[in-house]
């Protein structure tokens, strides 16, 4: 997909005007409107990005999501918000479509990897994220063992430093709920890395 900056440096941009066109069949103002979302949406898609799907083909799938819901936009939260909503939730539905849950064993562990597991358990029962690329890889390592939901929330609250309103903002989610993924996500983990140490004393 390639868009032009136009959209971008015009100061003259009016998203309710530009939302009324598209809602009328102005083909001029759908092209405009991807335009304006374009940068918004393939950043949210390269943070997010399932394996095996190409940047492209799930930018394509957010903006048919975007044109075919757009009926459903109330104008109740700023438009950039319900579009960075579907571009979060089309990502989250398609690495589920993936299936990419992959079980950590301790034979695939690095010797450093080993060292840090053992250092994290004897030292707290969170999940501190260590400097050294040996613990992030580890820590990645193990967030992939999670649900994608639960993987991306763990990364956004305590590897990107959100907070839960950022979070709801982003997913829709309520606070509660996000509290309680958030726990049961933590608790995941734990046993994960009980699990490794068991295998490592077998």
């Amino acid at each position: 997909m390639v868009l032009n900056n136009e959209a971008m440096v015009d100061d003259r941009f009016d998203m309710n005007e530009c939302l009324g066109s598209v809602r009328a069949g102005d083909e001029d103002a759908a092209r405009l409107l991807m335009q304006r979302l374009y940068p918004q949406v393939i950043s949210i898609i390269r943070t997010h990005r399932p394996r095996r799907t190409a940047e492209e083909d799930l930018s394509q799938m957010v903006f048919i999501k975007i044109f075919t819901k757009l009926g459903q936009f109330s104008g109740n939260v700023p438009f950039e918000h319900w579009v960075s909503r579907i571009a979060v939730n089309t990502c989250l539905n398609q690495l589920k479509a993936e299936k990419i849950r992959p079980e950590v064993r301790w034979a695939d562990l690095s010797e450093e990897e080993e060292q840090v597991l053992h250092a994290l358990h004897e030292t707290s029962d969170e999940l501190p994220v260590s400097e050294s690329l040996a613990s992030r890889e580890l820590v990645e390592k193990l967030l992939a063992t999670l649900k994608p939901s639960d993987r991306w929330l763990i990364t956004w609250l305590h590897l990107e430093g959100w907070t839960m309103e950022e979070i709801r903002k982003k997913t829709g989610w309520n606070i509660a709920l996000i509290k309680i993924r958030a726990f049961r996500a933590r608790r995941k983990l734990k046993q994960q890395l009980v699990t490794l140490l068991k295998e490592s004393a077998l």
